[in-house]
């Protein structure tokens, strides 16, 4: 039973230690946009921005605290504080109980014209007397919560503003996060044409050294009878081992490309359906450009985040308004008759800046620069993408009309190997003759696939440029 789960189990994760096999590449790009680790870790940068906005809406609705104090005192003037807090304050408390005696003896001796020492007409020595009930009081206990609530009513529109820019830093986010979408929309596509380039080399490399183990057959054919020498099958031989090595390392090439798309993608990739030798050319002009392309977007964004800056640093030269509200409750013993000795206090305060040295005034004016210069960065931001996909555009033209002249090339040099094979076979050329040409040959189609690639890495940065990959 046990022997059957293991082989279960086994069986299950085979496909996964396989890998995703003839993988598409509209399914590859749709993996990237959602898998790539760095598009993940971008995905959290835009929720944390989102949080922003949250907090700057929150804002707007002020703060409710709740406190719980606990002291212990005996010190007079908080002792007596305390009594008053907690609604309990009594006359004996101001030391009645040492005034009220001195005053009937002062009242019956004033009857009898006998002022008790110290007590001058008019009983103005009563004045004097210190009571110990008020200057030493025992030590008391104070148990005070409270409910604040603090709202902003006016701020001359500052945090209004404060949250338009929130939301578009937000925005901002998802811009940063959509570029490196298309960063990576652009690296799968380079994986998957380069992977299908290195493939269509190896079938050529392959087809090469087929040709030269007939080519080295041919010889220890005619070096059997007479016609061939030794040193013509030794440099067919170092020839072959030439072609064995180029061809290992192309297949090494295309484990690491392999390799690289996993990476990209976040999951296992074993073999993938070929695409066309050439990326298709996409289409482009300057409306596309302005309305699509993310860094002339952000500069936009960035033109209207500093027009909002100007209007928060206008709102300084405003008066600001804010409303309060306390409510609560104070005993010695912790929540004892707490509504018998509740509390409250709500109020206005409104407060205008008159004079702080000329800050408010530098603050709005470096805002107003901030805009000037951010309105030039967009016209600049403008010009350099549309110069820049026009140098791409054409590079691209340029790269097309070099591969139609290399595949011509190639095509002849075949035939000019096919040529000298012939002639060596007849007697009319040396080994060295076919094997120039055939070394022709090759360099032909590393040219023409190395065009190639560089034409198929400029369609891509231009479909990046132009926001390909999807809108924010």
């Amino acid at each position: 039973m046990i022997m059957k789960r293991v082989i279960l189990l086994l069986s299950l994760s085979l496909p996964l230690v396989a890998g995703i096999k003839n993988l598409t590449l509209p399914h590859a790009l749709d993996m990237v946009k959602h898998d790539n680790l760095e598009v993940k870790i971008a995905r959290f940068s835009e929720q944390m921005q989102a949080m922003e906005v949250k907090v700057a809406e929150g804002m707007n609705y002020g703060s409710l605290d709740v406190s719980l104090t606990g002291m212990r005192s005996n010190d007079a003037l908080n002792v007596f504080g305390f009594k008053l807090m907690s609604r309990e304050a009594t006359f004996g408390d101001f030391g009645f109980s040492e005034f009220l005696g001195p005053l009937g003896q002062a009242l019956e001796g004033a009857n009898q014209n006998a002022l008790p020492p110290g007590f001058s007409q008019g009983m103005t020595g009563l004045l004097d007397v210190q009571p110990r009930d008020l200057n030493y009081p025992d030590a008391r206990n104070n148990y005070q919560t409270k409910l604040s609530y603090m709202l902003p009513i006016y701020t001359g529109g500052k945090l209004t503003e404060y949250k338009h820019i929130m939301e578009s830093m937000y925005r901002m986010s998802k811009y940063d996060t959509q570029k490196l979408i298309n960063t990576k929309i652009y690296e799968v596509k380079k994986a998957f044409y380069d992977i299908s380039l290195v493939e269509r080399y190896i079938a050529n490399l392959s087809k090469i050294r087929k040709n030269i183990n007939g080519l080295e057959d041919v010889i220890m054919t005619m070096q059997k009878e007479g016609y061939a020498k030794e040193i013509d099958l030794l440099e067919v031989q170092a020839r072959k081992a030439e072609a064995d090595s180029m061809y290992n390392q192309a297949k090494l090439n295309k484990d690491l490309a392999y390799q690289f798309l996993s990476f990209l993608l976040n999951r296992e990739v074993s073999s993938i359906k070929k695409v066309s030798v050439k990326a298709p050319m996409p289409h482009v002009d300057r409306y596309i450009l302005e309305s699509n392309n993310i860094d002339i977007q952000k500069a936009k964004l960035g033109l209207q985040i500093s027009e909002m800056a100007v209007k928060a640093e206008e709102a300084s030269f405003l008066p600001t308004v804010g409303g309060f509200a306390e409510y609560g409750s104070a005993d010695n013993t912790l929540f004892n008759d707490f509504t018998g000795k509740d509390s409250y206090t709500f109020g206005v305060q409104a407060k205008w800046n008159i004079f702080n040295g000329g800050q408010d005034d530098a603050r709005l004016e470096k805002a107003k620069l901030k805009r000037l210069q951010v309105r030039d960065q967009v016209e600049l931001a403008k010009k350099g993408i549309a110069l820049q996909a026009k140098k791409l555009k054409t590079e691209i033209l340029s790269a097309d009309a070099d591969i139609k002249s290399h595949t011509k090339r190639l095509k002849f040099a075949k035939k000019v190997y096919e040529n000298y094979k012939t002639r060596y076979e007849e007697g009319m050329a040396s080994i060295s003759d076919v094997l120039i040409q055939q070394s022709k040959e090759l360099e032909s189609l590393l040219k023409l696939l190395t065009i190639v690639n560089k034409r198929n890495t400029k369609i891509f940065e231009l479909e990046s440029i132009i926001n390909k990959g999807g809108d924010v």
